[in-house]
């Protein structure tokens, strides 16, 4: 546990810490309130240890403060002058527990497992507020209830190896639904009340993605300018999830191949060896094996991990999964754009499940969220959707992709992708028209029509002679 103990006994304050320290956790000073409040916002505690004298200062008046800036954090106080008036007030006022100056490592060590009980509490409540926060803002439910066989035969693997401390490995193509399946898994697992902590591993630099796994120690790298605890620590207990392992850079595959076989690590710039008991769910886009060919992957760390694997097929492999996700897609923006849309039209949805999806799911979601937007009734119609999803793949494009005259698709749509072809390769709207053939006014509705925006040179709408904006 990480403890904050404000005291302005130096003497007694340093003690604490050795003694805190000595039980295996880590402790951090703060002489006076206002250096207490800053740390409380700069980092993250499981435990406040508060003096109720603070010079002229009572504690029991920070304590309201302290409870506002983290609600569910545990705050014990203590005092040499502890009376059981005293105790009873500050239980009152939210304190969890009172220790009387000087106490014992037993009197400690009973207040302790007290503590403990409240700090896990306390973050099975904050990591259940940020999981309802995080989906309500980004994203839908996940939709785990799967047709295709293929998707079937995943989940009923992850369902399976859930119960197991094992290590699993999910690979499968970008935006495929790996990390909602990690999720999955570990809500089907024996840890599902336990952190569920996210590293994307090519999303920072090596000493950047360091630091964030492993955390660090004030001074040990420029801009390091206090202790911090990193993901690793966060998911003790729990499963950590590393996306897109196929790119963790070679010099830290070591300390994860540690951390998987002995589960223990360092910080950065840190010898003390640190214990973390955390399940690791990996996941990636690229083939291990030939990584581990080219010396990009550690042999031994890919064999450790591959342990359980499965592949998540791609969304054209699924084509009885595009519909259901489509509408459950289809809900949720709609509720979030306040837009009345309910359904997919005939044709729409026979483009939807014809569709390739290079995307995936990514993509189908970007895809409907796009629809409800440009929608204008109750369903979803053909025209709402992209000009790639609308055109029959293979059907009715040439080489270069462009719609073939003869081809086997309407005239609208022919006439819509000429039209975006002609403005593409024009400078300016009235260039556009007059290749096209047709007047400004008119282009400009059918522009509007596709959703199109003019080039800035051609922003301005001049009249045309309906009297109609150009």
């Amino acid at each position: 546990m990480d403890f904050l103990v404000i005291d302005d006994d130096r003497i007694f304050r340093e003690a604490t810490c050795l003694l805190i320290e000595e039980e295996g956790h880590y402790a951090e000073e703060a002489p006076t309130p206002e250096i207490a409040l800053t740390s409380l916002r700069e980092s993250k505690f499981d435990a406040v240890l508060l003096d109720l004298h603070l010079g002229r200062q009572s504690g029991l008046s920070l304590l309201p403060t302290i409870a506002k800036l983290r609600p569910n954090l545990p705050v014990v106080m203590f005092s040499a002058q502890g009376t059981v008036k005293t105790a009873v007030q500050a239980l009152q006022q939210g304190a969890a527990d009172f220790l009387e100056k000087p106490f014992t490592r037993e009197q400690f060590n009973t207040v302790l497992a007290r503590l403990r009980r409240l700090s896990d509490m306390g973050r099975k409540i904050e990591h259940l507020e940020e999981t309802v926060k995080e989906t309500r803002a980004q994203a839908p439910e996940p939709l785990l209830d799967f047709e295709t066989p293929a998707m079937a035969a995943v989940m009923d693997v992850l369902t399976r190896a859930a119960k197991s401390p094992a290590s699993v490995l999910i690979l499968g193509e970008s935006g495929t639904g790996k990390s909602v399946a990690a999720r999955a898994l570990h809500a089907a697992s024996h840890l599902a009340d336990k952190p569920f902590v996210t590293v994307s591993c090519p999303s920072l630099t090596r000493e950047l993605l360091e630091s964030t796994l492993f955390g660090h120690v004030r001074g040990s790298f420029t801009g390091a300018m206090k202790d911090t605890w990193g993901k690793v620590k966060a998911a003790d207990g729990g499963t950590l999830f590393l996306d897109e392992i196929g790119d963790l850079p070679l010099e830290i595959q070591p300390k994860l191949l540690r951390l998987l076989q002995e589960h223990e690590y360092e910080r950065v710039g840190e010898t003390v060896t640190r214990h973390a008991d955390v399940r690791i769910v990996a996941a990636t886009n690229r083939d291990l094996k030939k990584r581990v060919a080219e010396g990009a992957f550690r042999e031994d760390l890919f064999y450790r991990l591959n342990v359980i694997v499965v592949e998540m097929p791609p969304l054209r492999a699924r084509a009885r999964d595009v519909l259901r996700f489509a509408e459950h897609y289809l809900v949720h923006c709609a509720e979030r754009a306040g837009r009345p849309v309910r359904a997919f039209s005939g044709p729409a949805a026979t483009a939807l499940t014809r569709y390739g999806w290079p995307g995936n799911l990514r993509e189908l979601y970007n895809t409907i969220e796009r629809a409800v937007i440009l929608s204008t009734g109750p369903a979803i119609e053909l025209e709402d959707l992209p000009l790639e999803i609308r055109i029959p793949s293979g059907t009715a494009t040439g080489e270069g992709g462009d719609a073939m005259v003869g081809g086997r698709i309407s005239l609208e749509l022919l006439e819509d992708l000429h039209i975006r072809r002609v403005l593409e390769n024009s400078t300016s709207l009235t260039e556009a028209s007059a290749v096209l053939g047709i007047d400004q006014a008119t282009l400009y509705r059918k522009r509007k029509k596709m959703g199109l925006k003019g080039k800035p040179e051609s922003e301005e709408s001049p009249a045309g002679s309906d009297g109609a904006p150009a």
